[in-house]
C-alpha cells in the first residue's frame, strides 16, 4: 500500500583470502542519490521485473560482471520505508571472478572493497535513534478527525546502526541488512 519505490540489493560474498568476505561499493561522489555512500549493489525495478531479477541486473552493471558469476542463495529480509519505497535484500555468492579484478562502473561506483564476514561475527554495531516525528501542515484537515489539532498521534522511532571497519563506515540500510544477516547465521 502507498509504496512508491521499489528498491532490491544483492548482499555479495565471495571467497577471498581462503574466506569469505562481504564485498562493498562506494558509490561515485556525483550522483544525485547518496552520493559517496557505501552500499551493496542495487536499484530500482524496471517495468515487469522481479526483485531477484532486478538485484542480479544492478549487479552486473554495477560491478562489471557476468549473470553466470553471481548464484543467488536466497531472499533476506525486506524493508518497508517511511519515504514509501521497499528494499529487498538477497544474499549471493560471486564465483569466476577475482575481487581484485573486478573492475566496476565508474559511472555508479567509485571503488569497491571487501570486508572479511568474521568481522560482522565478531563485532557488533553501534545502534543509534532518529525520532520520526509528525510535523503540523496548514492543509491537513484536522476537523475530520477526533480531537482534531489535538489528536494524540504515534510516535515512532528510526533505528541507525553504524559498522566501523578501517576507515569505512558502513552505515544506515546497509549495515542493518548485515546485522539481519548475522542474525540469521548465528542462529543455525
Amino acid at each position: 500500500m502507498d509504496v512508491k519505490y521499489r528498491y532490491s540489493v544483492l548482499v555479495p560474498l565471495i571467497q577471498n583470502n581462503n574466506r569469505l568476505e562481504v564485498i562493498f561499493q562506494l558509490r561515485a561522489k556525483d550522483l544525485n542519490r547518496q552520493p559517496g555512500e557505501i552500499s551493496f549493489p542495487g536499484g530500482e525495478l524496471e517495468e515487469g521485473e522481479s526483485f531477484k531479477e532486478a538485484a542480479i541486473r544492478e549487479t552486473m552493471e554495477e560491478l562489471n560482471i557476468l549473470e553466470e558469476n553471481i548464484n543467488v542463495i536466497g531472499e533476506l529480509d525486506y524493508i518497508v520505508s517511511y519515504y514509501n519505497s521497499t528494499v529487498h535484500a538477497f544474499l549471493g555468492t560471486i564465483n569466476g571472478v577475482d575481487v581484485d579484478k573486478i573492475n566496476p562502473n565508474k559511472a555508479e561506483v567509485d571503488h569497491i572493497f571487501t570486508v572479511p564476514l568474521d568481522f560482522f561475527l565478531e563485532n557488533e554495531p553501534d545502534i543509534y535513534y532518529l525520532d520520526l516525528l509528525i510535523q503540523d501542515s496548514s492543509e491537513f484537515p484536522y476537523n475530520l478527525i477526533p480531537n482534531g489539532r489535538d489528536y494524540n498521534w504515534g510516535r515512532g522511532k528510526h533505528t541507525v546502526h553504524f559498522y566501523q571497519y578501517e576507515d569505512y563506515i558502513i552505515w544506515g540500510y546497509t549495515a542493518k541488512v548485515v546485522k539481519h544477516l548475522m542474525d540469521i547465521i548465528k542462529s543455525h
